[in-house]
């Protein structure tokens, strides 16, 4: 099964790709680690991706989907993918069925992870905390969460009228979230 689970910066994406992940031998597609990883590395694109990230703003479709390409493409990974944060605009989606039609596969759930930002600024400050992670300034989370909103809206709206998807409660604990999402993919 493909799933997409998107919402807001600190919504619980990861969280919850990772559940899905240990409880259908699947595989988490995080554009975030991913990005994060080519910056690690000190890459041209690593190199582009700071700068968009610490502008707060999203990083270049091209430069995600041409990193998402080769795992679309992995036979092992064929329907067993949770993309975690992708895709974050139409463009995105609509190359994501592209992808998904040209390699012979489908999305069969995909969850929107609804916080408002308040419960979105308490998580970060709690998971810059746990995670040190550097992206995570509540400056920058704010810019993002913004960013998200707005460039998310119309991919939001584009999924909503799919029957494959479901809105969830963000703010709820975590064992809930996963028992919900759980219960509508069982």
């Amino acid at each position: 099964m493909n799933v997409i689970i998107f919402g807001p910066p600190g919504a619980g994406k990861g969280t919850q790709a990772k559940y899905l992940v240990e409880k259908f031998n699947s595989f988490q597609i995080s554009t975030g680690d991913m990005l994060r990883e080519e910056i690690k590395k000190d890459t041209e694109i690593g190199k582009k991706i700071i700068n968009s990230m610490n502008d707060g703003k999203f990083v270049e479709d091209e430069i995600v989907n041409k990193l998402l390409e080769k795992i679309i493409f992995d036979p092992y990974k064929k329907n067993k993918l949770i993309f975690d944060g992708y895709p974050r605009t139409i463009n995105q989606a609509k190359n994501l069925e592209i992808l998904l039609s040209k390699s012979n596969q489908k999305l069969d759930y995909i969850f929107f992870l609804n916080v408002n930002k308040d419960a979105i600024i308490k998580r970060i400050e709690k998971r810059k905390i746990l995670e040190k992670r550097s992206d995570d300034d509540a400056i920058t989370i704010l810019k993002r969460y913004d960013t998200y909103m707005e460039i998310t809206k119309p991919v939001l709206d584009y999924y909503s009228k799919n029957s494959n998807f479901h809105e969830v409660d963000g703010s709820m604990k975590i064992d809930e979230i996963s028992s919900k999402i759980e219960e509508i993919v069982s």
